[in-house]
């Protein structure tokens, strides 16, 4: 197999993961309006072949992807997190540990979506919405 082959089945089985979660919100619609508290799901694939998944974080209006990874971290098998910066100009620069390689080619970054949009400004600038899936993933391709 190789490395391209796996890439790609990597990539699917990252995106099956996200459909998943998103379908797996249906439910939870259904349980917001029955006045539950509105939640957000963070996804993080590690670009090794393993992926955490943590659910029914809490949403609030005007909730960054900041906010969803510091409720993470709390969680009772959350995630650790480094920055740099703050708001628009904030950068991750690691997670679990695992701290981005740099900008030169064939090194992994993380990088976050959120559904299937992929992150256009800082994470501390990006809002959440009630129901959204945070996906951040350790990958050397941009975008995908």
């Amino acid at each position: 197999m190789t490395c391209r082959h796996w890439t790609r089945r990597r990539a699917l089985g990252a995106l099956l993961a996200v459909a998943l979660l998103v379908a797996g919100g249906i439910p939870a619609r259904r349980a917001a309006a029955q006045n539950t508290s509105p939640t957000v799901r963070l996804l993080i694939d590690y670009g090794d072949g393993t992926i955490k998944i943590i659910t029914d974080l809490p949403w609030a209006k005007g909730k960054t992807v900041l906010d969803v990874m510091n409720n993470a971290q709390t969680h009772a098998h959350g995630i650790s997190f480094t920055y740099r910066g703050s708001g628009a100009s904030a950068f991750l620069t690691a997670i679990d540990g695992v701290q981005n390689q740099g900008g030169t080619t064939g090194r992994k970054n993380w990088q976050f979506s959120v559904n299937t949009a992929f992150g256009d400004r800082s994470f501390a600038a990006f809002e959440v919405q009630p129901l959204d899936v945070v996906f951040w993933r350790f990958t050397t391709e941009q975008g995908k």
